[in-house]
């Protein structure tokens, strides 16, 4: 079994004017996609990310702050999901809730040192 990183690319809710029962609908889509992936012994974890970013870059270790519409490609949360292969971690992530959206799943896999 190897670990994938799953990384939500999109915009956020609030800066697309979702009201709160919109975004208590999508929280339940992605309840739901976590009850399958346990339902297909997927092990998983991971977190949703709050806005505003803030940024290091350069030598000089340059701070930028921005709020989430700011930012071209803001990434709003991950799951690690562990699976056989790079195949299974893409078939976990075509359920991601927020395609509809607009929104994008990176998938990585995680090097493992040692």
């Amino acid at each position: 079994m190897k670990d994938f990183m799953l990384i939500f690319i999109g915009e956020d809710y609030e800066d697309m004017g979702m009201s709160p029962e919109q975004m208590q609908e999508r929280m339940g889509r992605w309840h739901e996609w976590s009850q399958k992936m346990n339902a297909n012994g997927v092990e998983h974890q991971g977190e949703a990310l709050h806005s505003p970013v803030t940024r290091l870059s350069g030598e000089e270790r340059t701070r930028t702050d921005m709020a989430a519409a700011e930012v071209k490609e803001l990434v709003g949360g991950y799951y690690v999901v562990k699976v056989k292969d790079r195949e299974a971690a893409i078939e976990v992530a075509k359920d991601f809730p927020d395609f509809d959206l607009g929104s994008t799943v990176e998938i990585r896999e995680v090097v493992v040192f040692g």
